[in-house]
């Protein structure tokens, strides 16, 4: 029975995972790269390791499991949405290290295009908020910085991309430019509404047009690779929340999926409508098949996940994520930590604002702090869950759907459930990102069910229901509201 190879792209590391037939994980390999800091808010990849480690953990899983190109019926690429590459259209040299999602060097930019009074255009062009957090500002500035790039990218020899583009110019071998319509969204470039690349949005940052990519469905043909040692269709592409989204089978207009990573990103399906919010959420492709997009609601929280690995890494008081179970168990629950590192994503998009720690005392200890850095996962979807319930009053009855790292911890996903009054479900198989993408590949190779089949096969592992009383769940959430309001004040 043929093989599907999921490439998962992601922002600190790269992994490849080969489904079978029946759509289960056999064989996976990841490989961790440099992250890049520059100055306090800047975040940067070198996109050769993005490339080097893709092709290393492709090889590396093929070894694992003796299977040849033969074998492998289709690849499907999921990756870090956002993050920003400009290369050479010759030698694939980047004109710059790829600027990552959490970078916020363009916020002074993005000031300058709301003191001009283009938020609303863009809302209602993109679907998006002004922020640093998107592709477009990025693009601008990486053209600003190089003398004459605006000029060769006009003449089409210098091409822009999210990640997945740029692996799939060199897996092609500079053939094919391409990208989908979930990472197009994503780049504060594209008119959702009409399915294309906006000429009032180029114009107004000044981005040539001849540098963008060919935008494709997620199950389409993206070109053919020599990657595994023999032709290999690209089959399935998705920016990496999207292709959760497609793995949790959220299908159904009122669906809720949430991805705990470096960050937290929830989705809610709203079907063929795109639901413009009046809550500061992103009005997205959620994915488009057939020619036919699927719309959502999102939400996006830029720390999450990564705040563990600050405790680990940061403050080494954890010698690995696994142990801030425990320890959270016996935190009290008096120090409230707001990871807002890069600043805060929704709904309050204050990109200026820094991390900030409170109620701390002599005797506040490791436990205390890993229990606030929960908890601080749990809240900040508090916040998004809020805002969706106002944007779209059915969601208000959702059961949400968990994945990514940070939902194997089973304290943290019963503060969250906790925290939203809300069920909260874990799926049987966790590898739902690089599912989603094996699943496009699959089902555009005819190997994989269809839409409604692929549902069918979806499986809880284990449900939180919520268990704490309503006026301690009120008063936990005011102490996490008066420390965001604190910290947004704070220079």
């Amino acid at each position: 029975m043929p093989h599907i190879l999921a490439i998962d792209q992601g922002t600190t590391s790269s992994r490849a995972i080969l489904f079978d037939g029946d759509m289960k994980p056999i064989a996976s390999a990841q490989e961790e790269f440099t992250q890049h800091f520059p100055q306090s808010g800047w975040v940067e990849h070198t996109p050769g390791d993005l490339w080097a480690t893709v092709q290393s953990t492709c090889k590396t899983v093929m070894e694992k499991t003796g299977v040849t190109a033969g074998d492998i019926a289709a690849i499907g690429i999921t990756n870090q949405r956002e993050t920003t590459v400009v290369w050479d259209a010759e030698t694939g040299e980047p004109l710059h290290n790829a600027i990552v999602w959490q970078d916020r060097r363009t916020a002074h930019m993005c000031e300058g295009l709301r003191a001009d009074g283009h938020a609303e255009t863009v809302t209602a062009i993109t679907g998006l908020l002004i922020d640093p957090y998107f592709s477009a500002t990025k693009v601008k500035w990486i053209l600003d910085q190089h003398d004459g790039a605006r000029a060769r990218a006009a003449e089409g020899k210098l091409l822009f991309g999210t990640v997945d583009s740029f692996l799939i110019w060199h897996m092609t071998q500079g053939r094919a430019h391409v990208t989908d319509a979930t990472n197009a969204a994503r780049t504060m470039l594209y008119d959702i509404h009409k399915g294309a690349w906006s000429t009032e949005m180029c114009a107004m940052l000044d981005i040539p047009m001849q540098m963008l990519p060919e935008v494709r469905d997620c199950a389409s043909d993206f070109g053919v690779t020599d990657l595994l040692g023999g032709e290999t269709p690209i089959y399935g592409v998705a920016g990496d929340q999207q292709a959760a989204t497609i793995g949790q089978a959220c299908f159904a207009p009122g669906m809720l999926k949430s991805t705990y990573g470096t960050g937290c990103f929830a989705l809610l399906n709203t079907g063929d409508t795109p639901v413009t919010s009046k809550n500061r959420m992103l009005t997205t492709v959620a994915y488009q098949l057939d020619g036919k997009p699927t719309y959502a609601l999102e939400g996006s929280i830029f720390i999450a996940g990564a705040v563990v690995q600050w405790l680990r890494d940061g403050l080494g008081i954890i010698g690995s994520a696994s142990e801030t179970e425990a320890l959270a168990k016996n935190g009290r629950g008096d120090v409230t930590l707001v990871p807002a590192f890069t600043g805060l994503g929704a709904p309050y998009w204050n990109p200026d604002c820094r991390g900030a720690v409170y109620g701390l005392t002599r005797d506040t200890n490791p436990a205390d702090m890993a229990r606030a850095a929960l908890e601080s996962i749990g809240f900040q979807t508090r916040d998004l869950f809020d805002a969706m319930r106002a944007d779209w009053p059915d969601a208000g009855d959702a059961v949400l759907r968990v994945d990514g790292g940070l939902s194997a911890n089973d304290w943290a996903m019963q503060f969250l459930s906790d925290m939203l009054g809300a069920p909260v479900d874990r799926p049987a198989g966790v590898e739902t990102t690089a599912l989603g993408a094996a699943w496009l590949a699959g089902m555009r190779a005819g190997v994989y069910p269809d839409m409604d089949g692929f549902a069918a096969k979806w499986a809880r592992a284990a449900r939180f229901d919520p268990a704490m009383e309503t006026a301690t769940r009120d008063t936990a959430y005011a102490r996490w509201q008066r420390a965001i309001a604190a910290t947004q004040t704070v220079l």
